[in-house]
């Protein structure tokens, strides 16, 4: 597992009466981006929850930068990133103040704070003028932007982001992928996103996991996936994959 900054074994989680995963498996190697795409409900994000220690698994073996969940949480809270869908920013304070305000989350130091802040606020791509407005003027992009370098700008071995372009117009989803894209390759950081946008995940991943109805359907670079199922893109090789079984 020396190569592996995640491992998932027959992992299974239960909510009431419905079952979100089904013993799903799976490895991520570390400074890869690792993809899990899959129709809204298929296990995502409840897969991202296990892995950032915040639901416990009911089965299965899940190990997150060599120690074992949940028992390491303490130490694997320490070293990850995780963005949410529905994240938001403080709206009261700037853009600027958002991103100093979660650095000093991760040091006491504030010299320290404003370096990583300073560093956030050159993750985002805003001018100096959109920093200084308050977040509740920002549109969603804009915020999306901030929140995207708050995760980003701590340099954690492994971040988690679910969803990080939903709602976004063309041009903003473009900014973030390329924002994910370049640093996290250029920092050798591990990844792991959710979205449902195969095509975007296509050009993201290393490697994806295609999800559904809480399963693993397959795993594989983009390009094996495609051609194993003779698909023009991800989005044609998974609904020939799932076929009938999605209504």
């Amino acid at each position: 597992m020396d190569g592996d900054a995640v491992v998932l074994s027959d992992v299974w989680k239960r909510f009431r009466n419905v079952v979100a995963l089904r013993g799903i498996s799976f490895r991520v190697r570390r400074s890869e981006i690792f993809g899990l795409v899959g129709p809204n409900g298929a296990g995502k994000t409840t897969t991202l929850r296990i892995i950032s220690t915040l639901v416990k698994h009911d089965n299965g073996f899940v190990e997150v930068l060599g120690h074992r969940l949940p028992e390491g949480k303490s130490e694997v809270r320490r070293r990850i990133s995780y963005l949410p869908e529905d994240a938001g920013l403080y709206h009261r304070l700037t853009g600027w103040e958002n991103l100093l305000y979660f650095a000093m989350i991760y040091t006491e130091d504030v010299q320290e704070a404003r370096k990583v802040a300073e560093f956030g606020a050159t993750l985002t791509g805003l001018c100096r003028r959109d920093l200084g407005r308050r977040a509740s003027e920002y549109s969603k992009g804009m915020a999306r932007r901030v929140a995207i370098a708050r995760t980003l700008m701590v340099k954690p071995d492994l971040v988690i982001l679910d969803e990080p372009t939903s709602g976004l117009d063309v041009f903003s989803a473009y900014a973030i992928r390329g924002i994910i894209k370049n640093f996290v390759k250029k920092e050798g950081m591990t990844a792991i996103i959710s979205s449902h946008n195969m095509l975007e995940v296509q050009s993201l991943c290393d490697r994806v996991a295609l999800v559904n109805r809480g399963k693993i359907v397959a795993i594989g670079t983009p390009k094996e996936l495609i051609t194993r199922m003779k698909a023009s893109d991800l989005e044609e090789a998974f609904i020939r994959m799932v076929g009938d079984s999605y209504e």
